[in-house]
């Protein structure tokens, strides 16, 4: 199971990863860590950048870039301990609701991707 849990892991980091040199930048670590289920709040989003960046030899650089092999062990053991609880049905129904402005019960791709990408 920690094989998966870190394929997972792996698989998540490099989509960020954009010059595929095992590194992200600091700021992307919100969007991975939430891709894998977790919705940790922004004070516990920095106490795992802070575990990760307590790894690293060079503090301005880990200030700025995280590397997969820091990162992995502490997000493998964030999602073995079930660190984070997901979002709850009811927050994501309000938000979908919330982004529903003809109240049609649903959203189209193309006002989601909008929503997603220019708000």
């Amino acid at each position: 199971i920690v094989a998966e849990i870190e394929k997972k892991i792996t698989e998540a980091f490099e989509v960020f990863d954009r010059e595929s040199n095992k590194t992200v930048d600091a700021r992307d670590i919100g969007c991975i860590v939430r891709s894998l289920g977790c919705f940790p709040s922004e004070a516990e989003l920095r106490e795992l950048l802070a575990k990760v960046v307590e790894e690293e030899e060079e503090e301005e650089e880990a200030t700025r870039f995280i590397h997969l092999e820091k990162f992995l062990p502490v997000m493998t053991k964030v999602l073995l301990d079930r660190s984070y609880w997901p979002i709850q049905e009811d927050v994501l129904l309000h938000a979908f609701e919330a982004l529903d402005e003809n109240k049609c019960g649903y959203i189209t791709k193309e006002d989601l991707v909008k929503y997603l990408t220019e708000e």
